[in-house]
């Protein structure tokens, strides 16, 4: 797509797309929401999580504020709400005591939210200026409130009580993958100018120089992660960093998240049942911390964000960047394990299709991975169309993630997408993969 606005067809198409992704998404919403009585709405489950219910007036309150009020110069719906749903004034761990809106009257609000952003669907041009341009704010709001449905997915992973969620299991292996890829040294692309519905953190596109360097060719696995922790390595200093091994003692971590001993093996709990741990799936429900330990205990490190979003992406056949590791078409169901069709992370080798032209494989979808990178602008930087998006985040307080998860919708989910969180942080679906610097016998070949 271009900003330019064509006649007919064109514009007709976009608004097409918009509306469709708009519904999708509100439907993947509503699943997360009608699976549980008004009690589990309204209650918080974890002080790092919202209750669900300000989660899905939230989504509403910022889809009025952006595309009724901004986009289309409508009249509030409910300006007296704006306070209460500000993710800035409101901490999470505040937000049950505020007088949110109930269930019955949040699900009125969002449906009325929603019914204002279709009729001025109908008429909007996509040149007038741009926000609008390639249907960019309404790309940004389908974006938001599946970063926000992902979220509510971890909450569910959270819950106490039955299960509610459900869903059939991943893809078993297809190919056997394992080892390491060699990323020769050299330039390549990283970044978007280009995407029409990539966020600001993304742009611009930049040149980055790397030397040669190797990858893991999957993320590192249960079983890996199994032998770290058979080794003594959450009792032993050396492999943690001072802040780790001080968080590691504060906060008594002995393994991933949602995990308990069952006789001589480990159990997982997940979306509220227990199944034995499997070794050729992807870890999951790690902090930064524990996977910086992890790499220190391999003899290994986390890869740059440049060394994985290279991995992703480069085409040395091409010289250029691609879009996606398999591509520049949307992710299919062959090619990774997106948008909650699972309820975990597919094992290693099940998607062979969305292997990248070096043979990295799993590099979108399945679980976040953690990098060594903090989270900063890209050179050239500008923040577009709010600087809460992204830059007040800027610093070194956040480590970045990259790849999306099986929690992660394809609209949320590029290989220039970026993600960041505490190094603390485990309650999101969060993995890794290890790297090295090439040996310079490997680096010559």
């Amino acid at each position: 797509m271009t900003t330019t606005e064509r006649p007919g067809t064109d514009s007709e198409q976009l608004r097409s797309r918009i509306a469709a992704e708009l519904d999708r998404t509100r439907g993947r919403t509503a699943l997360l929401t009608d699976a549980v009585d008004d009690d589990d709405l309204i209650r918080q489950h974890s002080t790092l999580m919202s209750p669900l219910v300000w989660d899905l007036a939230h989504v509403g309150n910022q889809e009025e504020l952006w595309l009724v009020r901004d986009v289309g110069g409508r009249d509030p719906v409910r300006r007296d709400i704006d306070d209460l749903y500000d993710a800035f004034k409101q901490p999470r761990k505040d937000r049950p005591a505020l007088p949110l809106l109930p269930p019955a009257e949040a699900r009125a609000y969002v449906h009325t939210v929603r019914d204002k952003v279709y009729d001025l669907l109908d008429g909007i041009r996509f040149t007038d200026r741009k926000l609008v341009a390639d249907g960019f704010a309404f790309g940004m709001i389908v974006q938001h409130e599946q970063q926000h449905d992902e979220t509510m997915l971890a909450t569910h992973q959270l819950r106490a009580g039955a299960p509610v969620l459900d869903a059939p299991p991943p893809p078993e292996p297809r190919s056997r993958v394992g080892g390491e890829v060699l990323v020769p040294a050299g330039p390549f692309t990283m970044g978007t100018s280009t995407d029409p519905w990539a966020l600001d953190n993304e742009r611009p596109a930049h040149t980055v120089d790397l030397p040669a360097y190797v990858i893991d060719a999957a993320p590192v696995t249960n079983g890996q992660y199994r032998d770290f922790i058979a080794d003594g390595g959450y009792d032993e200093p050396r492999w943690w960093s001072v802040a780790g091994w001080r968080h590691r003692v504060e906060a008594e971590l002995s393994a991933p998240m949602h995990w308990r001993r069952d006789g001589d093996c480990w159990a997982y709990r997940r979306f509220g049942r227990w199944s034995p741990v499997r070794d050729d799936e992807p870890v999951v429900h790690v902090c930064w911390y524990e996977a910086e330990a992890y790499a220190a205990w391999a003899g290994r490190r986390l890869p740059t964000e440049a060394e994985w979003e290279k991995a992703a992406r480069w085409d040395p056949a091409a010289g250029r960047s691609r879009r996606y590791p398999w591509g520049d078409g949307d992710p299919t169901v062959g090619h990774a394990n997106l948008g909650q069709r699972h309820l975990w992370p597919a094992p290693v080798g099940a998607y062979p299709a969305g292997a990248s032209p070096l043979g990295v494989h799993q590099l979108i979808g399945d679980v976040w991975e953690w990098t060594s990178s903090t989270f900063r602008g890209h050179p050239g930087f500008v923040a577009f169309p709010y600087r809460e998006y992204s830059e007040v985040f800027f610093g070194d307080d956040y480590r970045v993630l990259r790849g999306g998860s099986f929690g992660t919708d394809r609209a949320a989910c590029r290989g220039t997408f970026r993600n960041w969180d505490y190094p603390i942080r485990r309650q999101i679906f969060s993995g890794f993969r290890c790297a090295r610097d090439a040996r310079p016998e490997e680096a010559a070949a």
